[in-house]
């Protein structure tokens, strides 16, 4: 899941700057004490890895278009996070992917004819600068013990990266995936709420699958996966619910893309 600054940045960056031991030799990190553009994220990126435990919290959808990727639904409209207060602060114990977890950093290329990937930071987020406290980022011209671990967890969610493409373009050339739409109706409002703009994994499809292919999808771990995906869909009511509970629903349209 690395990105190329030059075509555009990901969600939640803003500002990204290559790490440096020449430019930030003097620079520490400080720990985010809160996380406001968590509080806005209604639908975050996830890896096949994180998805037996995400499913027990929230919905796992996948974006529509060309190169469809797995999503956590943290809510089912734009700006709309149930699980968070206003500052991005989980309100209760759930799964927090490692997408948010990785920022302010991340691996990206920084040139077009280039495979090498580099530690990233958004600058925007000040969290790391020429502070009095905080996490020593270099000892020397070395990375600091938190640098190292920090390339090593972006390192990491790079490969679960792959592993996750890997497995949606097994879901797309067997035709697995559809067009996915929740019709809602709430109590006490007439027009009911239908969300469509995502994608899921059409059940009808799977059973129809052939043995073999089936076979491999057990025997390479896809089909839990799938799975895990499946069951989750059941908490898109639940998250409603919690839009509804906070007061974060607007009144129905036609239909709204998640």
């Amino acid at each position: 899941m690395a990105s190329a600054p030059a075509n555009g940045l990901p969600l939640f960056y803003n500002d990204l700057q290559p790490l440096s031991s020449q430019l930030h030799a003097n620079w520490r990190a400080r720990t985010a004490e809160t996380l406001p553009f968590f509080a806005n994220a209604h639908a975050v990126p996830l890896t096949v890895e994180e998805f037996v435990l995400a499913q027990r919290h929230y919905p796992i959808v996948f974006s529509v278009g060309p190169n469809p990727v797995p999503l956590a639904l943290f809510g089912l409209n734009d700006g709309v996070n149930v699980f968070t207060d206003e500052n991005g602060i989980p309100t209760d114990e759930i799964y927090i992917p490692a997408y948010v977890r990785r920022y302010p950093f991340m691996l990206a290329r920084l040139r077009d004819d280039s495979d090498e990937l580099s530690l990233c930071f958004d600058n925007s987020a000040e969290l790391l600068g020429e502070f009095d406290d905080g996490v020593p980022l270099f000892e020397g011209t070395e990375p600091a013990e938190a640098t190292k671990s920090t390339l090593a967890f972006c390192e990491q969610f790079e490969q679960a990266g792959m592993r996750t493409g890997l497995f949606m373009q097994e879901l797309e050339q067997n035709k697995l995936l559809i067009d996915g739409e929740v019709t809602i109706e709430a109590e006490g409002i007439d027009q009911p709420f239908v969300y469509r703009g995502f994608q899921i994994v059409s059940e009808e499809k799977l059973k129809e699958l052939r043995g073999d292919v089936l076979r491999k999808m057990i025997q390479s771990g896809l089909l839990p996966l799938i799975h895990a995906h499946l069951f989750s869909l059941s908490m898109i009511r639940d998250v409603f619910g919690m839009q509804m509970q906070q007061g974060k629903t607007p009144m129905p349209e036609p239909t709204v893309s998640i």
